[in-house]
Formats: structure tokens, sequence, C-alpha cells
């Protein structure tokens, strides 16, 4: 049997034929921060598998790749959220005197509306406090508060 790097070049030309449509795949996946990463881990796997040298439709194994690396880094992440929501809980959820379903629906807000909304109501912050801890304008920290009061509100009321 042929071993998988007996054709560097014919690699590398089928790396540089394919790979701008399939960071477009990964892209449409993971997004564009992650799609660079994607496809080279995932064509890296190929190249390195050893089905490789035996594969005739190059372009349909590296889609099938970079689609499985894709679902690898989605499960991840999943696993990674999950672990680091069991081993280091919210500030939230450490007051007992918050029910759950407000735990529920402050997971609707935006990461800017939660960091307001902890800083005001957690930490004690004045407007002007959390305005100079998160870097933002007054204006922006009654913006992003006001939203979510309404988003909770509206998720409390259903």
């Amino acid at each position: 049997m042929t071993s998988q790097f007996d054709d560097p070049e014919h690699d590398a030309e089928i790396y540089r034929s394919y790979a701008p449509e399939l960071v477009r795949f990964a892209n449409s996946l993971v997004g564009p921060s992650d799609a660079p990463d994607v496809v080279s881990d995932a064509v890296l796997k190929a190249f390195t598998s050893r089905n490789w040298p035996v594969v005739e439709n190059h372009r349909a194994y590296l889609y099938r790749a970079v689609l499985n690396e894709s679902r690898s880094r989605h499960r991840s992440t999943m696993r990674r959220r999950a672990r680091e929501t069991r081993t280091a809980p919210s500030p939230w959820t450490e007051m007992p005197e918050i029910r759950p379903e407000v735990l529920e629906a402050l997971a609707v807000l935006s990461p800017r509306q939660r960091a307001v909304a902890f800083l005001t109501y957690i930490e004690d912050l004045d407007e002007g406090q959390v305005s100079d801890r998160l870097g933002i304008g007054r204006g922006s920290v009654r913006q992003h508060l006001g939203r979510a009061r309404e988003k909770l509100r509206r998720a409390l009321d259903e």
C-alpha cells in the first residue's frame, strides 16, 4: 500500500482547488471566525486518513470532512458550555431567591443586557458606575437596561 504522503504536490493542488469553496461552505455552518480553522482541520484529517489514497471524488470527500468537523466543533462547544454551566454556575443561580422562571428569562437577554442587569441588580452599581465599568455611555446603560426589563417582562408574562 502506498503512503498517503506519497504525492504532497497533488494534495496541495487539491487543497488550492477546493479551499475557497470549502471555506464558504464552512462559513455557512460555523460562521466566518471559525470557518478557516474548520477547513484546515478537516483537510488535514482527510489528507492523513488511510482512505485518502483510494478516494475517487476528492471534492465530495472534503465537503463531508468539513461537515463532520463542523459537527464535531459544535458538539465540543455544547459540551464545553454545559460543563462550564455545571462547574461555574452563574451568579444568578447562586441566589436562591431567584425563581427558575426568572433564570430562564435571563437567558433571552443579549450579553450586554445581561451585563448591565447583573451590574445594576446584583452588584448594586448605579448607572454611572455601570457606564464606567463597561466603558459605554450612560444612555447606552439606560437603553440596555430598559430593553432587558422589557424582555424580562414579556418572558415572565407568558
